[in-house]
Order: C-alpha cells, then sequence, then structure tokens
C-alpha cells in the first residue's frame, strides 16, 4: 500500500492483496490507481447497483478488450446488479446498407460483435434489450436515485444522471465502468463529491424564445468545456416542473453539453433537484460569466462545418434520436411528420429517415396506433447507436443530416434545427 495515496479499508486492503483472487485484486489495483491519479481520497459504495457500459461495439481491432473481458470471465467476475449498455451498431432491417458497406461492418469493423456480446453477457448484461444510450428512460428500468453513487459511463447517460436526477457519477471510461459495478465501489473525487458539484460558471439564458435544446447545450459545452455550468433564465420558457417534456429537453442539452464541451453536471435555477433544494449555495467563489442570447445562440449555429463532399445537395439519410427518443419525443415526430406530409402532398418522406429509441421504448410504441402511423410515413423505427453507424470513412459516401449535436461532433453528418429537419424530411422545404 506504500505506493497508493489512497485510504482503503481492511476490505478493500485484502481484495487489493489478493483475498479474493488475482483478477479482483487487479481489478482493484486498477481503481486505486485511477482514483489516486485525480487525487481521490478514498473508495466508495456504488449505491446504485446496475452499471451502464460505454462499450458496445464488436470492433475488431479491440483485442485488449476482449482479452481483458476473457480473463474477467475466467476468473468468475461479473456485476452483481448487472449492468445495461450502449446502442448496438447495427440494424440491418431499418438502417440498410449497400453491399460494401455490409461487407465492411461484418467482416472487418463489426466482426466480433456477436462474440462481445456473449462476453458481456458473461459478466453481468441485464438482457438482450438493455442496449441504449438512455438507460435511465422509464421503460428501460435503470434509473437511480437521488444522491446514489455509481459505476457509468457514457457522457450523455452521466450528465443525465448527474443533473437531471441528483446522482453522483464521474465521466468514467469504458472498463473502469465495468470495474467499478464488479467491486462495487468508485473513487471519491470531481462530481462524487459535493466541493466538486459546485458550479464555477454562471450562464444567463436572455433568449426571446425556448431556446433549442441542442444548440443551447453546444453553446454551454463550448464555453465552459468540463466544468459545473448553473445556468439561470431557462425556467422562464420550461417552468420549474421536472415533467416528460422537460426531461426530454434537459436529455438532449446536456448531451450536447457533455458532447460539445466535457460537461458532466449542470445545475438549472429553479427546475434540477440541487438547484432547488441549495439554489446559489452550490455556486463556487469567483464563477465567470457566459450570456447567451439570440445573437450568440445564431452565431454558435453557423460555425458548426460542413463536411459533405458535395455541400450543395440535398442530403440522403436522416438520423433524429442521438441520445435515443423518450417515448413522448417518439410520438412527437410522428405527429409532426405525418402531419407535415399531410401538409406537402407527400405519402412518404423525401429523405430516407430513421427515428432511434431504446429497445423497450420500440416495443411500447409498437403496441399502439402510432407505429402504424410512423410506418405510413416511410420513416423507419430502429435502436441503433447513429454515432456508431457513421463514424466510419464509407458513411461519407452519404449525406447524413441530424438535430443531434453530439451526432454531428462525432462524424460527418450535418446539423440542421427540428424545424429544418421536419422540412425537408417532409418535402415542405422551398414551398
Amino acid at each position: 500500500m506504500a505506493k497508493y495515496k489512497m485510504q482503503l479499508t481492511p476490505e478493500q486492503e485484502a481484495i487489493l492483496n489478493g483475498a479474493e483472487g488475482e483478477v479482483k485484486a487487479k481489478i482493484m489495483e486498477t481503481l486505486v490507481m485511477f482514483g489516486d491519479m485525480f487525487g481521490a481520497t478514498k473508495l466508495v459504495p456504488v449505491t446504485h447497483g446496475q452499471g451502464h457500459l460505454v462499450t458496445s461495439f464488436g470492433i475488431g481491432l479491440l483485442k485488449p478488450l476482449f482479452s481483458t473481458m476473457d480473463k474477467l470471465i475466467a476468473g468468475g467476475m461479473k456485476a452483481e446488479g448487472g449492468f445495461s449498455v450502449d446502442p448496438r451498431p447495427l440494424d440491418y432491417a431499418n438502417v440498410k446498407c449497400n453491399a460494401l458497406e455490409r461487407l465492411v461492418f461484418d467482416k472487418i469493423l463489426y466482426s466480433k460483435q456477436a462474440m462481445y456480446e456473449e462476453q458481456l453477457k458473461k459478466v453481468g448484461l441485464t438482457g438482450g434489450s438493455k442496449f441504449t444510450c438512455a438507460c435511465y428512460l422509464d421503460e428501460v428500468g435503470n434509473q437511480p436515485k437521488a444522491g446514489d453513487v455509481l459505476s457509468w459511463a457514457e457522457s450523455s447517460a452521466v450528465v443525465y444522471a448527474n443533473s437531471v436526477l441528483g446522482a453522483r457519477c464521474n465521466r468514467n471510461s469504458g472498463m473502469i465502468d465495468l470495474f467499478g459495478s464488479i467491486i462495487g465501489y468508485v473513487p471519491y473525487f470531481g462530481l462524487v463529491t459535493d466541493e466538486g458539484r459546485k458550479a464555477t460558471w454562471k450562464v444567463y439564458v436572455k433568449t426571446t424564445k425556448k431556446p433549442e435544446a441542442q444548440i443551447l447545450g453546444s453553446a454551454v459545452g463550448m464555453k465552459v468545456m468540463e466544468d459545473v455550468p448553473y445556468v439561470y433564465g431557462l425556467d422562464k420558457f420550461i417552468g420549474d416542473e421536472l415533467n416528460d417534456e422537460n426531461k426530454a429537453y434537459l436529455k438532449d442539452f446536456g448531451a450536447a453539453t457533455a458532447s460539445n464541451g466535457a460537461v458532466g453536471l449542470y445545475h438549472i435555477d429553479n427546475l434540477t433537484p440541487e438547484a432547488k433544494a441549495q439554489g446559489e449555495k452550490l455556486l463556487a467563489e469567483n464563477c465567470r460569466e457566459y450570456v447567451i442570447d439570440d445573437a450568440e445562440l445564431e452565431r454558435v449555429y453557423k460555425s458548426y462545418p460542413v463536411m459533405w463532399k458535395k455541400k450543395d445537395k440535398k442530403a440522403d439519410l436522416c438520423f433524429i434520436g442521438c441520445p435515443h427518443l423518450t417515448y413522448a419525443q417518439l410520438y412527437d415526430w410522428t405527429d409532426k411528420i405525418a402531419a407535415g406530409l399531410k401538409a406537402s402532398g407527400r405519402k412518404k418522406v423525401a429523405v430516407r429517415t430513421v427515428l432511434t429509441t431504446a429497445p423497450d421504448v420500440a416495443e411500447k410504441f409498437k403496441k399502439t396506433a402510432g407505429y402504424e402511423k410512423l410506418k405510413a410515413t416511410g420513416a423507419k423505427l430502429s435502436s441503433i447507436c447513429p454515432l456508431m453507424y457513421t463514424n466510419n470513412p464509407l458513411t461519407k459516401m452519404h449525406r447524413i443530416m441530424t438535430s443531434s449535436n453530439k451526432l454531428r461532433t462525432y462524424s460527418a453528418a450535418r446539423y440542421y434545427k427540428d424545424e429544418e429537419i421536419l422540412a425537408m424530411i417532409t418535402g415542405k422545404e422551398g414551398r
């Protein structure tokens, strides 16, 4: 223990010294070393037993990942509380690929997908439907309580859990999320601590109308980066109740802050749980300030690069839902697309369109008349990860558009506002 700074309990020290086997000792050592790097003083118990893993894709080049998984399985290691995992990268039934793309996906890029999913099951994957970045949705069931300590990764899930649910989790990397779930402890630093949850930025929303969540989140993320913002003025537009509509709004806002910056926690004045309970007590000393008005939002929007080779051409594929759509968002988009098509005199969408949501949400939706309505428009419903599907050179052959700032950031997809997306896919553009 002399080489580590962290103070461990006798039980934790025994695990580190091999009392429960070599594999578990290595997991504990990794967590201790990880905590030491960030100045953690101790390990604290994970109080929400169900984890969430970011690594859901069987990329053939990830040999160290598969080897580590084999060692965990051989050592009898398992996350006893189970875990959900990010979405699958492929869905040929609903997101069709040409022959070349399918060859590359199956034989090269995601050649280990089936094997890796078997590994995930052996170390604690809760079930075959738990592939989603929005594990906290009611239908999925992996929803921690305020104050719970988590061992999660996936930036959009972590920022939602911290901010909207009031749980506590750092922005962990892949495998650290699983290790914490197996051991049942995480290092005590950063967003797990009271001090680390204090805001160092005051953000003032002074727009004339409700800002688009994705652009507002993008503006905040690019300005504050990994810091914690306290946002004033947003409650003027969305109120002070965490209803389903506002949770969906904050889901998309948070995902943009986390991907366009590195935000792991935000506070919304009069709305998010810690802000309601503590108010300006959450502010650290000497906070910096950032004012967002209409002009600033438009500046941010206009700054996004267009990475299509043929920039003047129209899109040939549209993804809506990154992070995955909520049940209410899915219904809302279905109604808007159907109404838009009727208004433009079309029967089918003008651009190949894929709406993505969690498998459990999709199954619920498929039992309703809304699903038949969506199918009639020609749009597809999928639980794919748009990011992993698009994050390869071949998809640059397509002109993909999206209303997700996360997807825009990590791929060559082009960002449009919701109203612009709707106009293009329903054929109303230019009318």
